[in-house]
């Protein structure tokens, strides 16, 4: 099994996948890594929309901009679309009311769940791409999300067709602060 360490340096946001379809034992495994990820009170506010028509992928991949997506066909290609939910006005409230500066906390859970659903997926051979603009009024009208409910994010999950190589990061030592800014 490969360390942690290694499964955060070496994964890759895919946009090309095999034709290869996910078993559905491993898309439960995959599934179970977002059942783990914390949240703010263990409120647990995601809800995952398991994308495998065609027809309802074509729709999602019609909400993206007619140009300059680069995850576009991968939101056919890949067997699987993973569409994240998330419930409003519970995950950083408390009696019904916004308890940080920041309020709704929704986006920072679904943030860790879509990590640890990334890299279990990862860890399972296959690829994912993390797609954040589109139409979100057309792509929730495509998966039926309710009111009460965002739709954030769409994830193609799929055997990658290829990977690129690791784009450059900054060191730690340029992005830490001992004891002040």
């Amino acid at each position: 099994m490969t360390d942690l360490m290694t499964l955060m340096q070496e994964r890759r946001s895919v946009r090309k996948y095999e034709e290869r379809p996910v078993t559905e034992e491993t898309l439960q495994k995959v599934l179970e890594a977002v059942r783990w990820a914390p949240s703010w009170t263990n409120c647990q506010c995601w809800e995952v929309i398991v994308v495998k028509d065609p027809a309802i992928k074509a729709q999602l991949q019609a909400s993206l901009p007619p140009k300059g997506n680069p995850a576009a066909s991968a939101l056919v290609q890949a067997p699987v679309v993973l569409v994240m939910c998330a419930k409003s006005g519970v995950s950083g409230f408390y009696k019904d009311q916004p308890s940080t500066q920041f309020g709704e906390w929704m986006m920072y859970d679904l943030g860790l769940a879509t990590q640890n659903l990334c890299l279990m997926a990862h860890s399972l051979g296959l690829g994912t791409v993390v797609v954040g603009l589109f139409d979100h009024q057309k792509a929730r009208q495509a998966v039926g999300v309710p009111a009460g409910y965002e739709l954030v994010t769409m994830i193609p999950l799929g055997y990658p067709a290829k990977s690129g190589a690791a784009p450059k990061r900054r060191e730690v030592s340029e992005f830490t602060h001992p004891e002040k800014w």
